[in-house]
């Protein structure tokens, strides 16, 4: 067994409602700067450099898979892998994946489960925690973290201590839904009560019994899965059909609160689930008047608020416990105690047809990004960007015609049975029906405007006939 050597899984799945306008489906927190420079995601394996850990090995949607991998290649991290969901499934069938493939290539590790999206102030007391659980989970006890309550919060499970197992950690006496305030209140009097945090140590064979002694049609689904699994660039594509049939189960539900092996370490490390716009407030610092700031952002007499622009001036009179956050297509004013609610603003966008919870107006893509800065009746106007070496799709639509312009860098483009390479102003115009790609072959990013005209303009009007990402 590898006794020392942890190796972390980070789960990078999520919604993108909470945070909403600056989090979407396609752009959810873990990929955004909150708290520092760097995205949760890229905080969460940078927390990981004290420990004697492995390389982390990642699961996330299928949809966010370049997102994942981009994150990494920025911060030239190591990994051993990022595992492909094709459905959200909770986790206790994410966690079995990880589970199977870490177990393919070492003999019984020891996992550290992490959620992508966490906040943590302080490291050193993370690291402590993680090295405190290793014999209880070393010797076959799944360990979970939790968390030294602060105050009354009614927005977190609980989690009640039982007898000290070692100096470390306690027996886990039971699992607390989400409270009411009195019984929140009660709880934190007791002393007995952590807040539930949802990461975990334990080893892989630990969980992987447990599960099949609760819950082995989860299992069994998530074998099958594995068994039909395909490596892909960075990616290990889970078997869709077979993962289709997987039971949705938290490992809460699945396993943690049947088994009689679940201990529990405190930690106190400045954790935030950064779960609402509120929680962001709590623990960004804030100036002299009690507001957190980001972005171009004036204010006046404005207390206790959090504002966020994203591109272009926010100004602010008279306001007291708000939140604004500002994005390229979409503002959000609300009351900080309020902000919990901003899931009904997302409901009632997806209610009627609108993609403003889906989608940011500017789009990442696995060769660079584009930003849709103009449409109307037949036209749609978008700036692109492809980083050096990349290549988008060869491809064709049926229902427009698109005029590209160079703005910076050098396009190497096929337009139909023509290969061109156009500079700075100049351009190159694609009717209806014909084949062409775009490529940047220099050093420096490529920028051009795309002019698209027609009938139809829909992101699906794509025929791809070769693509070096496999979206074919």
């Amino acid at each position: 067994m590898s006794e020392n050597l942890i190796t972390p899984i980070i789960m990078c799945g999520g919604s993108g409602s909470r945070l909403w306008p600056l989090s979407r489906n396609s752009y959810p927190k873990q990929f955004i700067s909150l708290t520092s420079a760097n995205s949760l995601l890229q905080e969460t394996i940078s927390r990981l450099r004290g420990l004697n850990a492995m390389p982390p090995l990642l699961i996330c949607n299928e949809e966010h898979r370049f997102l994942a991998a981009e994150q990494l290649r920025q911060k030239a991290f190591a990994h051993s892998g990022i595992l492909l969901e094709p459905h959200g499934r909770n986790t206790a069938p994410a966690i079995a994946l990880a589970a199977l493939q870490a177990s393919a290539t070492q003999e019984d590790p020891l996992l550290l489960v992490l959620a992508s999206d966490h906040a943590i102030s302080d490291t050193k007391a993370f690291e402590a925690a993680v090295q405190a659980a290793k014999p209880l989970a070393s010797s076959g006890h799944l360990v979970t973290f939790g968390i030294v309550p602060t105050e009354a919060h009614t927005g977190y499970g609980y989690i009640q201590k039982g007898k000290p197992l070692d100096e470390a950690g306690e027996s886990v006496k039971a699992f607390k839904e989400k409270p009411d305030l009195d019984t929140a209140i009660a709880y934190l009097n007791t002393g007995e009560y952590l807040w539930n945090s949802g990461m975990f140590l334990f080893r892989a064979s630990s969980y992987l019994n447990e599960l099949a002694k609760f819950r082995p049609d989860i299992l069994n689904a998530c074998k099958e899965a594995m068994n039909h699994c395909v490596a892909d660039l960075d990616f290990v594509r889970i078997g869709k059909e077979a993962f289709e049939y997987c039971p949705s189960e938290s490992i809460d539900y699945a396993v943690m609160e049947k088994t009689a092996k679940a201990a529990v370490v405190p930690l106190d490390a400045g954790w935030s689930d950064v779960g609402s716009w509120s929680s962001l407030w709590d623990i960004e610092p804030k100036d002299s008047n009690g507001n957190v700031i980001n972005g171009d952002v004036l204010m006046h007499e404005t207390r206790n608020s959090l504002v966020h622009s994203t591109s272009r001036l926010v100004s602010t009179v008279g306001l007291e416990d708000a939140v604004v956050i500002e994005t390229k297509d979409a503002v959000l004013v609300a009351a900080r105690n309020c902000v919990q609610d901003v899931k009904h603003i997302v409901n009632k966008l997806n209610e009627t047809g609108r993609t403003e919870h889906l989608t940011h107006r500017e789009v990442y893509r696995p060769w660079g990004k584009y930003d849709s800065i103009d449409n109307g009746e037949r036209y749609q106007v978008k700036r692109i960007t492809v980083k050096p070496g990349e290549k988008l799709s060869i491809q064709m639509h049926h229902h427009r015609a698109e005029h590209w312009i160079v703005v910076s860098g050098t396009a190497k483009v096929t337009n139909g049975d023509k290969d061109l390479l156009l500079t700075e102003n100049q351009s190159t115009y694609i009717p209806v029906g014909v084949i062409h790609a775009l490529e940047n072959p220099g050093k420096i990013p490529l920028e051009l405007i795309e002019v698209q005209s027609g009938t139809y303009l829909g992101e699906d009007d794509i025929v791809r006939y070769s693509d070096r990402y496999g979206r074919v």
